[in-house]
Parts: structure tokens; sequence; C-alpha cells
């Protein structure tokens, strides 16, 4: 087997970044007995990728030393360990980069994502990025011939909108506002769209975002103005979308789009909150208890590959267009670089040269 080149981050000083991208060969695990080994084609840059490059950190998670980065990926599988009987040497697969340790409450009653966490480049675990990883053999999903390795590395941002979707209780017929057109903004917003809303709104800072927002169906774009109040930016909202939103699903973490999201949406509605900003936000808390609009939390996904697979496969969804730059695994840094300046939607590594 050929050597098992990886993209790891060093940490090593105190200025930004605070991480070097070092380029090393890794040991191959071998697949313990409910464990595959895969060979991996596709690794999505992830803005938490980008934190860590550049912080070092991502609020309790400190990176101290080294980590191998990546988790959203897919592959083929080239070793399965004695206990797998659903997958087989050859089947591709999309990986799902996160499982529960202990079998307590939250893992056995499906909501296994509250659970302490194995989680693909989240120190201490290392990550995707390296060209074989070893993973638990029932986190990972064998991929329909009609779509494609790099389809399956967006299924873990596409897990995120699902999941999103779901903590807000979209429904037929709803009127939908999303805050911020990345990636997760976007996944958010055809995932609303497949799941019955009937008009969704997205905002953002950069033209080019929202252009792409509306090249994958958003109803209606909003460029946000800087220093523009809140109530401001809500009212505008409730004027595209003709009535107040039914619900809101947050991408930004920003404490100005939290609060001009609570404004917009109507009373006895939801915002979810998917985006990570500041520890302490102020925000309009008293209006929104008063007008019993709830406000729940995501925290990455849970029981949504097997969605993802099935909308992907039956056409319902389209998640191609939003990858925008592809790079070697070579040109790693240059990757990391442009997703830091939003170059781009989304960035692809590409782990071996003959699937470029």
């Amino acid at each position: 087997m050929e050597e098992n080149l990886a993209v790891v981050l060093y940490r090593k000083r105190e200025e930004i970044p605070k991480c070097d991208i070092v380029l090393e060969n890794r040991p191959i695990k071998e697949p313990d007995k409910d464990e595959v080994l895969i060979r991996i084609h596709s690794v999505g840059i992830c803005g938490s990728d980008v934190h860590f490059w550049l912080d070092g950190r991502i609020g309790d998670f400190i990176l101290e030393d080294c980590m191998v980065s990546g988790h959203e990926a897919s592959g083929t599988v080239v070793k399965c360990g004695t206990g797998v009987s659903h997958l087989q040497t050859g089947d591709r697969v999309s990986i799902e980069p996160g499982y529960p340790l202990i079998n307590d409450e939250y893992s056995r009653s499906g909501r296994y994502n509250l659970s302490p966490m194995y989680f693909c480049s989240c120190p201490p675990h290392h990550g995707t990025l390296q060209k074989y990883y070893t993973h638990r053999a029932s986190y990972c999903y064998k991929l329909p011939d009609n779509i494609t390795l790099e389809e399956g590395a967006l299924i873990e941002p596409l897990s995120v909108g699902i999941h999103a979707c779901r903590r807000a209780e979209i429904d037929l017929g709803h009127k939908v506002l999303v805050c911020g057109a990345g990636p997760i903004g976007l996944v958010s917003m055809i995932v609303a769209k497949a799941m019955g809303a009937a008009a969704v709104v997205i905002t953002d800072l950069h033209e080019d975002r929202l252009e792409k927002a509306k090249e994958m169906g958003a109803d209606c774009t909003i460029k946000i103005t800087k220093g523009e109040s809140a109530q401001e930016t809500a009212k505008r909202i409730r004027e595209a979308l003709g009535a107040m939103a039914d619900r809101t699903i947050e991408c930004t973490g920003a404490e100005s789009a939290i609060q001009s999201g609570i404004y917009a949406t109507k009373s006895g509605g939801c915002m979810a909150l998917v985006g990570f900003g500041p520890d302490l936000v102020s925000v309009p808390l008293v209006n929104a208890a008063t007008r019993e609009v709830d406000i729940k939390g995501v925290h990455r996904y849970k029981n949504t590959w097997p969605a993802a697979i099935s909308m992907l496969a039956t056409g319902r969804i389209d998640v191609k267009s939003l990858v925008t730059q592809r790079f070697p695994m070579s040109k790693s840094q240059e990757a990391f670089e442009c997703s830091c300046d939003s170059k781009g939607i989304k960035v692809i590594i590409q782990c071996h040269l003959k699937d470029q």
C-alpha cells in the first residue's frame, strides 16, 4: 500500500495563524473487528477546520500539540474488520465523523450527538484528511451508484442542515428565514424547501454568496448593511417574506444576526441556532419570551445520513454546485487560505492524484 500522506495542524505560535499546516506520512491503523479501513477520496474544508488552524481552538476544544485535520469525507473501503458484515472491500462510503463513546441516556434515546463523542479533527481525535483512514464501520454508509464520492463528502454539511431544519420543525407552507449564505446556510435553505417551506429568504454580507443562494433556489435574498439596526433588518425581512418568519435558522453566530432573527420571527415561532459566535451575546430575550419565540440549540446532527443519502439519490436535492474549488493534498495550505478568505463556497481536497 502506498504511503499515508496526511494534512496535520501543528500548534506553533501565539500569533495568528497559531498552527502550521504540515504534510507528513502517518501510520495506517489496522481496523479492529468493528472498523473499516478507507481509502479517502474527497475531504471538504469546514469553518471549524479553519478555526483550529487560525486559533488553535474552538471553545473548550483546544489543540495542544498536533492533529490531522478534516471531517467531511468519503472514500472506498479497502479492508474490513472481522465483525463487519454490512460493508465489504470496494464499497464506496460516506463517513459520519462522530459517534458516542459511552452508552448513556442520550445515546439510548437516539440523541447520541449529546453524548461524550469521538469526533474527527476535534482534539484529541485525528481527522480524515489523510490518504487512508480507519473508522467505526457502523458510522460508514454505503453510497448508491448514482451518488459521487464528492457528493458523499458533502453529506456531512448537508446533515447539519437536515438536523437544523428538524430542530426548527419546518413543515409544509412555512415561511423561513436563513441567516448566512455560507455552506451551512445554503444546505439549510435547500433542505427547508425540500421539507415543504413555501418561501425561504436568506441574508448575508457578501453579494457573491447571495448570488449562489439565488442559483440554488432562494425565493429572496437580502444583503446585510453594516451599521443597520436589528429592527431595521427584521423589517426588510418581513417585507421580503410578506409576513414574519414562521421559522428562522441562524447560521452565522453573529450577535446582530441573532437579534434580527428574533425580531423577524413570528410569535409562537422558532429560531434554531446553528452558527458559532462569541460565548456571550446580547439578545432581546424579553421580546422572545413575551412572544413565545422558541430558541433551540443545534449541535452537529443525529440520525441524518440515511435521509441525506435518500434525498441525494432520488434527486430531491442537489449539492454539487456547492463545490467551487478543488485542490490536491499538496496544495492544502492554499485550500485553507481559500476557505479562510471566503473566496469560494465549499473547498474540496482530493487525496489521491488519480482521483483528481
